[in-house]
């Protein structure tokens, strides 16, 4: 893999998340083990002058209980690769399957981040969380989107990772 800036994929990266399978969430929980979730909702930008990936997890998923632990993630983005892994992760929990080693995902020590690196994937982020916000009801102003994707509550979970290092693989 190879050190890049968090911004010279961005145009890929977005594109992967509006229109592709989505990317890899990946965080450690407490015995080290990581575990993988698909995630289709992230921003890449700047807050307090430092790169940031925000990311959106709902508190009920184990992936939650992992980046609040660890206080840390990757987020690995295949670029039109990997469907069938992504349709996997997001339709299985953490806490019932190792998904590593079901799917035999092909991990790198993170190098600033206990959270391993995907080296399968084109572009990799690697996150310190900085910050992280609670949706609430209320600060959610769209009826639509509320309806939509807050039926029964179960908000998510803002979490402002620090992009401490990013890399893309040769591919």
């Amino acid at each position: 893999m190879n050190p890049i800036t968090p911004w010279k994929r961005f145009g890929e990266v977005q594109e992967q998340i509006l229109h592709g399978n989505g990317a890899f969430l990946v965080a450690v929980d407490e015995r080290g083990r990581p575990n993988a979730m698909t995630i289709g909702w992230l921003q890449l930008g700047t807050v307090w002058s430092r790169p940031v990936c925000h990311i959106l997890v709902r508190p009920s998923r184990y992936t939650h209980r992992c980046i609040a632990h660890s206080g840390a993630f990757t987020v690995n983005v295949p670029l039109g690769t990997m469907a069938d892994e992504l349709a996997f992760c997001g339709s299985r929990s953490g806490r019932d399957v190792d998904k590593f080693a079901t799917l035999g995902l092909r991990a790198a020590p993170g190098t600033k981040v206990t959270a391993p690196l995907l080296v399968d994937c084109a572009v990799a982020y690697e996150c310190r969380v900085v910050a992280r916000a609670e949706l609430e009801p209320g600060g959610i102003l769209d009826e639509e989107l509320r309806a939509k994707y807050y039926p029964r509550g179960d908000l998510h979970t803002l979490f402002f990772g620090e992009i401490v290092a990013a890399w893309e693989t040769s591919g």
